[in-house]
């Protein structure tokens, strides 16, 4: 027997997520362990392999791959606990990250406070203003040389950096992207003048190979990001690399990236484990869809901390961020849009006064420590799960299969002192509040992402995820037109789950601006060689990286995806290429109908305006390594029946003018796919609880998974 496993580590608990060769799943989940992140990672692999039956070092020896989805770098920036960094660019540029773009103050902040100008306060920045020097250097937009390095006033400048202190440094000049000649040249001098055999020895992190990409800012703030978390990360992922093989471990740590796919830790850029735990979400329901015939899927994922959401179409991982938000720092990495809000089981309930003391929840949370009241951790604050708790919904003696015990009282106590009182109501009718309170907001930004993006959110559906996403499923679908909503077996841990079921792979991408089709001329690009050039180069890239991880090319697949844009306009629309080169004016005319169509779907055919011209801005090569898809456990149906699974009843209140009420209690268990179960009515399972609300039906499929489906 042997097992892929995939562990997420989130801002409440840690998910693990074992697959074993016979195709059954084993879950695990413990609070986050923020001090010391392989605490919590180490009692996890400890406890999986407790419930395989084996003692652990024999259980980590028989792994076959360990994917790790990991937020030591957000932390790294939150905290602001990176390297003292250098910021080498072209003179007369020293203030690029610092002016940023037009509304760069408000990036990554919630909605409710980017609208509160007034208070708004610029992030410290990363690298300080005297760190940054100017080089006398300059290549024009075409990438020639127009003004030459000069190797001394490199040497000066780098000086004053390392008497200030500098730990590392970054280099982006102008219009590196289309030449890096003078950033290699920088690279070289500075490892000339500090070799790896001196302690004064500094890493030197280059634009033009972390971000090879237009756009300044982003390009400089994509590569100062890598640089200031790349050490932290490096430092926490040996330590940890070197506990797994002194446990038994004998594989590499791979690392999950938020562009879909999965890499060593050694072939690994820093910045791309940013939001890696919801993209493996994604790509799990992508798993679970093709295995029960689902192919236009809404993820969401709710959390003790956050509510994320992804839109899967066709089966596809189609829609990328372009300018995604690390922390408070816009970055221009290819990854897999995510929209994450603060909406979670530790989610604040609080009364805002400035607005006639109406009753918000979030985006504040609780975190794991203290967490909600509940926990008895030292929090007094009411969150959704302390709600959730009042309402009957939780088992305060069976929480996380009876790991946890959870005070009920201290939840009435928080929700009387923080909500019921201030509003002079019952605890009941306050706890109630909450909850459709952030139901409500988690469906409407579910609605908002799938339809503002084209799609009618009644052709999708969606699945359930996360810790509380069972729980609160019935109170948010309806918002979002979906009639059917699927709960995967493993939806607690479902970031884990995706993450041990991902594939080798990664993505290269470069800026090249071609004209596919002039506006001028009113034709066809006919000079196809740069073209080429470009996909021949990246995959030049893909092929020597795979390499060294020890694939064959032929094992290699590659997928090439274009951002384009009519002529006239600045938004970007991402298509995938049905070839990767161009044999004839026919493939660029076929090219450029493929745009007109995926734009059309997007924007209405009345805002299609091929006669304004179709421009290529940007590469990207994807790289995916063939590799068996991983099987799993089928069981055959049986009847509708699911009364051996009932182990009693307790009060739960769905609505506050009906008080409590006693409801059924089932045992996921000890229930049989093909089971059927009427709400309202709660299911018990190891890692989560299943509130179905009346007017909703549960039904377990052949791999336990719960659908549910609202009744006409």
């Amino acid at each position: 027997m042997g097992f892929n496993v995939g562990v997420d580590i989130g801002g409440t608990f840690t998910d693990f997520c074992s697959v074993g060769d016979d195709g059954r799943s084993t879950v695990y989940k413990t609070p986050t362990t923020h001090y010391d992140l392989s605490v919590g990672f180490m009692r996890g692999m400890h406890e999986l392999g407790k419930r395989s039956g084996l003692a652990a070092r024999e259980y980590l020896a028989q792994v076959h791959a360990l994917r790790y989805s990991t937020t030591v770098g957000t932390n790294a920036l939150i905290e602001h606990s990176g390297p003292k960094l250098g910021l080498i660019t072209t003179a007369g540029f020293e203030d690029t990250i610092f002016i940023g773009r037009s509304r760069s103050w408000a990036d990554g902040l919630p909605v409710h406070e980017a609208r509160d100008m007034s208070r708004i306060v610029k992030p410290l920045p990363l690298v300080n203003p005297d760190m940054v020097v100017g080089i006398h250097e300059r290549i024009d937009c075409k990438g020639n040389v127009i003004a030459p390095l000069s190797r001394q006033n490199v040497l000066d400048k780098l000086q004053q950096l390392v008497d200030k202190g500098a730990m590392g440094f970054v280099v982006s000049l102008m219009w590196s992207f289309l030449n890096p000649e003078h950033e290699r040249m920088i690279k070289q001098i500075i490892e000339e003048e500090y070799p790896e055999d001196y302690l004064g020895a500094m890493p030197v992190t280059l634009s033009s190979e972390i971000s090879p990409k237009a756009g300044e800012y982003t390009r400089t703030m994509t590569t100062v990001v890598n640089a200031y978390i790349h050490s932290i990360m490096a430092e926490n992922l040996n330590r940890l690399g070197n506990e797994l093989r002194d446990g038994g471990y004998t594989r590499p740590l791979i690392l999950v990236h938020n562009t879909g796919g999965t890499k060593k830790v050694s072939r690994t850029k820093a910045v791309l484990t940013h939001n890696a735990g919801p993209v493996a979400g994604m790509y799990g329901s992508t798993t679970v869809g093709r295995l029960c015939g689902y192919d236009n899927i809404v993820f969401t994922d709710m959390g003790g901390t956050s509510f994320d959401i992804g839109v899967i179409v066709s089966g596809e991982l189609r829609a990328h961020d372009f300018i995604p938000v690390i922390d408070r720092w816009r970055t221009n990495i290819p990854a897999i849009e995510v929209k994450s809000i603060g909406a979670g089981g530790g989610s604040i309930a609080w009364i805002n006064e400035l607005m006639g003391n109406a009753l918000e929840v979030g985006p504040q949370s609780a975190g794991s420590m203290p967490g909600p009241a509940c926990y008895d951790k030292g929090g007094n604050e009411a969150t959704v799960t302390d709600a959730d708790l009042v309402l009957g919904y939780l088992n305060p003696d069976n929480y996380l299969a009876g790991e946890m015990l959870l005070d009920v009282e201290l939840s009435r106590q928080a929700i009387e002192t923080h909500i019921a009182g201030p509003l002079g109501i019952s605890v009941l009718e306050a706890a109630h509040r909450i909850r459709r309170l952030v139901d409500a907001r988690m469906g409407q930004e579910v609605f908002n992402e799938v339809a503002l993006k084209g799609h009618d959110p009644r052709k999708f559906v969606v699945f359930a995820c996360g810790g509380a996403g069972a729980a609160h499923a019935c109170g948010y679908a309806p918002y979002v037109g979906a009639r059917t909503v699927v709960v995967p077996a493993v939806a607690s841990v479902f970031g884990a789950f995706g993450a041990s079921t991902m594939q080798i792979r990664q993505v290269w991408d470069v800026s090249r601006t071609m004209k596919l089709f002039r506006w001028d001329k009113q034709a066809y690009l006919d000079d196809l060689d740069g073209f080429n050039k470009v996909v021949h180069d990246l995959k030049d890239l893909a092929v020597r990286d795979l390499r060294l991880e020890g694939f064959r090319e032929e094992q290699i697949e590659f997928c090439l995806q274009l951002d384009m844009r009519y002529g006239s306009q600045y938004n970007m629309t991402k298509i995938e290429t049905p070839r990767l080169v161009l044999q004839g004016v026919e493939d660029v005319h076929e090219l450029c109908e493929l745009f007109t169509r995926c734009y059309s779907e997007i924007y209405s055919p009345e805002a299609a305006f091929p006669v304004g011209g179709i421009n290529v801005e940007c590469f990207y090569l994807a790289a995916s390594v063939r590799q068996e898809r991983a099987e799993f456990h089928k069981d055959s149906l049986s009847g509708a029946d699911a009364l051996k699974a009932l182990s009693g009843s307790r009060p739960a209140c769905f609505d506050p003018a009906a008080g409590l009420m006693d409801t059924p209690v089932y045992n996921w268990s000890a229930l049989m796919p093909g089971n059927v179960i009427h709400g309202p009515v709660l299911i018990e399972a190891p890692e989560t609880t299943y509130v179905i609300e009346r007017g909703w039906t549960y039904t377990m499929d052949p791999w336990r998974n719960g659908i549910l489906k609202q009744n006409a």
